[in-house]
């Protein structure tokens, strides 16, 4: 109820603490003219006492006297000068010094007022708590939920709802304790085990420690076949350097997926990793590292062979599983490089009869074909030639 006076005391205070210095400012600069001329008489004086005392003769003095009474004048007209400005400008300054001092913070009150709410009473972070979820955020709705566990520390199912929450917020030291708990009070599931194991792997910048994989194991013993558990004891099992056990491991994940799974891409490469052999139907279309290396050792014609051989496998693989339109456009480009125009020409009919209704793929595949210059081979149903 009374932020609004605070504020406007804050505005005051803001509005003083600028225009206070410069109104001092303005009356130094008014002083200093007025200083300047009592400095000058006091010169005169002087100069009189040294012609008495004989340091100086009557040309000097009056030499002297001259250039000061030159100076007097000069400085009586500037602050003649200074009042008629002091004058014309003081009216300025005391309608912005009321402005700030006055206006400024009715104005703001008479705003707050207008758009705010200055009759809302304080809400208290009880009361807050008690509020209806669906009018909380989240970490109100979090600090409701660790006051009843609080209160109620045996509650399981608080335990897990509270712990995944936990994990979107990225604090996994708290996740771990609270999905222990829930697996104290309301049993071991795979899930349970599976998330506890993860939450202490990210607590250990990513690196399964003896407690994580505890509970990875303890979720596999429930279920054989749970993915999450299973992919993160082969990782575990890559990081202790046992690189044969995890190529194992991972190919066994691998065989049992159905393809689209968001977490294949981070196997493969993990199976790559420890030096695994890629399933057949994850095989990848290009060279790996393997390949390039031993390519450096063939003969020209061994290294032909080697294109040709990896050329017909990227051939089987589109033909039998199909494939997106850049992997046809490599291999009518690998085609056509190794001046087997006639396949270049198939493998585009063939997939040009398989984007049909696809204008975006249609497009890459016919600038392809423009690119190499490849005619038709005739009917769009003919097939890639088999590899020899």
């Amino acid at each position: 109820m009374i932020i609004w006076i605070v504020f406007a005391i804050l505005t005051a205070i803001a509005a003083l603490s600028v225009l206070v210095p410069m109104a001092r400012e303005r009356a130094r600069d008014g002083e200093q003219p007025s200083h300047d001329a009592q400095v000058y008489r006091a010169q005169l004086g002087e100069i009189d006492k040294d012609l008495e005392r004989g340091l100086i003769d009557d040309e000097s003095a009056e030499a002297a006297r001259a250039e000061i009474a030159r100076r007097l004048i000069a400085a009586a007209k500037a602050s003649e000068d200074n009042a008629k400005d002091r004058a014309g400008s003081s009216r300025a300054i005391r309608l912005a010094q009321l402005a700030a001092i006055v206006f400024v913070p009715l104005a703001t009150i008479g705003l707050y007022l207008e758009l705010g709410t200055p009759n809302l009473p304080d809400q208290p972070l009880a009361q807050r708590l008690a509020a209806k979820p669906t009018q909380q955020d989240l970490p109100l709705l979090v600090a409701r939920v660790e006051n009843h566990l609080a209160d109620n520390p045996q509650d399981g199912t608080g335990w897990d709802v509270l712990a995944p929450v936990y994990m979107r917020m990225g604090r996994v030291a708290e996740a771990a304790t609270a999905y222990r708990n829930a697996i104290r009070i309301l049993g071991p599931t795979v899930e349970r085990q599976s998330n506890l194991g993860e939450a202490l792997t990210m607590a250990n910048q990513g690196i399964v420690s003896a407690d994580a994989r505890a509970a990875f194991e303890r979720a596999v013993e429930i279920d054989a076949r749970a993915v999450k558990p299973r992919f993160f004891l082969a990782l575990a099992l890559g990081q202790e350097g046992k690189n044969d056990e995890a190529a194992a491991a991972w190919r066994s994940i691998l065989d049992e997926a159905q393809g689209n799974e968001p977490w294949i891409q981070a196997a493969l490469s993990e199976l790559e990793k420890v030096g695994g052999e890629l399933p057949q139907k994850f095989a990848r279309s290009g060279p790996s590292a393997g390949d390039v290396a031993a390519a450096g050792q063939m003969s020209e014609a061994e290294r032909t062979q080697m294109i040709e051989g990896m050329v017909a496998g990227l051939d089987e693989r589109l033909r039998s599983q199909g494939g997106d339109a850049e992997e046809w456009v490599r291999l009518i480009r690998a085609y056509s490089v190794l001046g087997r125009q006639d396949k270049a020409a198939k493998t585009y009919e063939f997939a040009a009869s398989s984007f049909e209704g696809d204008p975006a793929s249609m497009e890459k595949l016919e600038a392809v074909r423009q690119a190499l210059d490849i005619a038709p081979a005739g009917s769009a149903g003919d097939a890639p030639a088999k590899p020899e």
